[in-house]
């Protein structure tokens, strides 16, 4: 498929109406089907207060788990390989990468001085390059760094994210356009979780070539206080971003926007939908087998399945402390808890619980 360039752009606006042609052609491993995963891996805490990076069978069966120094978020696998890969956070000094077979630390790469990793990173489709967002918490620069795998991760580029606050970042079915959730949020590690910034936030959901770093596209939510934190993209080219709203807690603004066909626009649920989500969404996943997007909030103890296509709320749980989504094989979804939690939930499949873990799951399953 040939490389997204700015001939393929028929207009671009950097205030989020941007009509961008992406193709939905999926050259990437799906992420579930009949011959889909079969182990699931998350940053845990244990309960002697120390942190780990754990697998699983989709029915809850602990693989392994392998001790980490500090606590993980998320991570990604790396494609054509055993490996799978983690970053600590808050903040993320560093990152590890497993083998995802027996739980075996292969690398410990630490973040340049005067970076973070934010919890996330992706590989290029042939698994040779990592982009892992970071901070640089000084001038408070949002950046992608980017590591060759081939000469054991060591950095080779940088890009300029044009703003404050990364944290996800997944890859278009296109192979060469990175999606980033960009925050807005301004932190610093000496001020622990302190946000810095909030009457000047400018969260955006972005498109950004892998290979030379231009931004192919900015996209910004309806209010400034709506973080864009969390994305991800349909086997079709579909791109989905959920917010964490900074704002007053009694309003209830929108908390997830769907890019497609050129236009991106925000999902209004109900106002009762959207006091069970406390105005926090921790996690959306997008299943590649049907029209179904995922998406939990820990802060409203809510996970909920809802229609790409129409919005409309097919399946809603009240799961504690509810974070972690991925796909199942099959069409249904997998929901962890930081109380150890896993809940399995579709559109014929009533939430049911699977396992009850001595465990804190983190806010994402990989």
């Amino acid at each position: 498929m040939p490389e997204l360039t700015r001939r393929s752009l028929i207009k671009l606006a950097f205030t989020g109406s941007a009509a961008l042609t992406l193709s939905g052609c999926n050259i990437l491993p799906r992420k579930a089907g009949s011959d889909g995963p079969h182990q699931y891996t998350g940053a845990v805490g244990l309960a002697d207060g120390s942190f780990a990076v754990s697998a699983i069978k989709p029915n809850g069966k602990i693989l392994w788990q392998s001790p980490v120094r500090t606590r993980c978020h998320s991570g990604c696998k790396r494609p054509g390989t055993a490996e799978v890969l983690f970053f600590e956070r808050r903040p993320g000094w560093a990152f590890y990468a497993i083998n995802s077979k027996t739980g075996e630390q292969l690398h410990r790469i630490e973040a340049a001085e005067g970076e973070h990793f934010v919890g996330h990173g992706v590989f290029s489709p042939d698994g040779r390059f990592l982009y892992a967002p970071a901070n640089r918490y000084e001038p408070g620069e949002g950046i992608i760094a980017v590591y060759d795998s081939h000469q054991q991760y060591q950095r080779v580029n940088t890009f300029d994210l044009k703003g404050i606050g990364p944290h996800q970042i997944t890859l278009h079915p296109d192979g060469q356009t990175l999606v980033v959730g960009l925050g807005g949020i301004l932190t610093h590690p000496d001020y622990d979780r302190i946000k810095l910034n909030l009457d000047t936030m400018e969260p955006a959901l972005i498109l950004m070539n892998r290979h030379s770093g231009e931004i192919l596209a900015r996209f910004q939510p309806t209010h400034h206080q709506l973080s864009t934190r969390h994305v991800d993209v349909a086997p079709d080219g579909t791109i989905y971003a959920a917010y964490q709203y900074q704002g007053a807690a009694h309003e209830l603004p929108p908390l997830v926007a769907r890019y497609r066909n050129g236009r991106y626009e925000e999902i209004a649920f109900d106002e009762a939908v959207h006091r069970e989500l406390g105005n926090y969404i921790a996690s959306i996943v997008a299943h590649p087998e049907n029209d179904l997007v995922a998406i939990a909030s820990p802060i409203g103890g809510t996970a909920l399945i809802f229609n790409s296509r129409t919005g409309a709320v097919i399946e809603k749980a009240a799961i504690a402390d509810c974070a972690g989504v991925e796909a199942l094989a099959g069409g249904d979804f997998l929901i962890s808890s930081g109380r150890g939690k896993l809940v399995r939930m579709g559109q014929r499949t009533p939430a049911k619980e699977i396992a009850s873990l001595p465990v804190q799951w983190d806010h994402h399953l990989v």
